[in-house]
């Protein structure tokens, strides 16, 4: 499981396949593409008391994110098999997603992640980032994502669950349900009281 760090938001998206890339040549190429984020399309991250909480990612939240050297590595730990820096990591933000692309020929470690994926044991990709701007519907339950500060990593999982990786973001729904319920005791509130000067 992943050693998460704090104040750092994760997200896993279940439809994303991590596909490979390989070319007819003689060399073997360790190439991995997908998609690691899915912009403008709710997910439900938390549910309470039948009440679903959604998110979205808007298709311009990466607008001026420090995207200064991102890496790709296994379960957000472990060591890196890619990163900007050093070019062996691509990011392309299309108007549906980032997409991303990685040569793991560099490290053993690469390497073997890459055999992982070939054979269909590791098909799943989260990123952690930090967040600088969101918003929130209150009829519809849904945060939407208009600004990421800093993206950190995107990461090969084995399990991408919500449970594991959308601590914060339940804190954050968890906050605006109590908000929710404190604006409808109010509401009560008033109303008793007006019916009492009424009578």
């Amino acid at each position: 499981m992943p050693i998460l760090v704090p104040n750092r938001d994760y997200r896993s998206f279940n439809s994303f396949e991590l596909s490979n890339a390989q070319k007819e040549t003689e060399e073997k190429q360790y190439i991995v593409k997908g998609r690691a984020v899915i912009f403008n399309t709710p997910t439900c991250l938390y549910e309470y008391d039948g009440v679903k909480y959604f998110e979205i990612v808007d298709s311009r939240a990466f607008d001026g994110c420090d995207l200064s050297d991102v890496i790709f590595n296994y379960n957000h730990r472990g060591k890196v098999v890619a990163r900007l820096r050093n070019n062996t990591l691509q990011l392309n933000i299309a108007q549906d997603g980032l997409y991303m692309e990685a040569d793991l020929k560099g490290t053993v470690e690469g390497r073997n992640l890459f055999e992982e994926i070939e054979g269909g044991y590791i098909d799943k990709m989260s990123f952690s980032f930090s967040v600088q701007e969101s918003a929130y519907d209150v009829d519809t339950h849904t945060r939407t994502i208009t600004k990421i500060k800093k993206l950190y990593d995107v990461s090969a999982v084995d399990i991408p669950a919500y449970e594991e990786t959308s601590i914060s973001a339940r804190s954050y729904f968890e906050e605006e349900n109590s908000k929710e319920f404190r604006a409808l005791e109010e509401a009560h509130r008033r109303k008793l009281l007006i019916a009492k000067t009424l009578l």
